[in-house]
């Protein structure tokens, strides 16, 4: 997206990558864009655009994730600074949003509650049914030309416990910085 985030009067061009980057530039010459803030996300962008969403004058960054999350960068200040020895004081306004917000998480874990164990009770029954859950899989296999390697990156909607990689030719598995796996090797019988 292109969007005035920084207020100075020009269009930055919004990056969101597939590897959950979200990068700012600004184009200050004719020339190159120039990167001025980035921020790093845990899943790729779908999606991304500027606008004022929150709150009037203050504008935002929103960001939709491949699981379907949205994550919004604002240029509102976060911190308040009260006087010294002052305690910091809410408004009415936000002190029933707060108590709205709380209301709502109390009922969603009570709902939580009961379809677990609603769910305890159907899985221990004699006429229980297990299958498994189909999930939509964002992969991508890649080459980096620089050093002629492979990037496999996988995406799901769910936690993954073990990716079982199986191949006829040796491999050499590379460790990067955005990799959380451990990585163990075992030998394949040929037959």
């Amino acid at each position: 997206d292109s969007f005035d985030i920084l207020g100075d009067g020009v269009k930055e061009l919004l990056v969101g990558r597939d590897d959950g980057m979200i990068e700012i530039y600004n184009f200050e010459s004719a020339d190159d864009p120039v990167l001025r803030h980035d921020y790093a996300l845990s899943e790729s962008i779908a999606s991304i655009q500027g606008g004022c969403v929150g709150k009037d004058g203050y504008d935002e960054i929103l960001a939709a994730t491949y699981s379907g999350w949205l994550t919004g960068l604002t240029t509102e200040p976060v911190h308040r600074e009260g006087g010294s020895g002052e305690e910091l004081k809410l408004s009415q306004e936000m002190q029933s949003k707060i108590s709205s917000l709380r209301n709502e998480l109390e009922q969603l874990q009570m709902k939580v509650l009961q379809e677990r164990e609603r769910y305890q009770q159907s899985s221990q029954s004699s006429t229980a049914v297990s299958s498994v859950p189909a999930f939509s899989v964002n992969d991508k296999f890649t080459l980096n030309k620089d050093d002629a390697s492979y990037s496999l990156i996988l995406e799901v909607q769910t936690a993954i416990d073990n990716v079982l990689v199986q191949s006829d030719a040796p491999l050499d598995l590379l460790d990067v910085d955005k990799n959380s796996a451990v990585v163990s090797f075992s030998s394949c019988d040929s037959e």
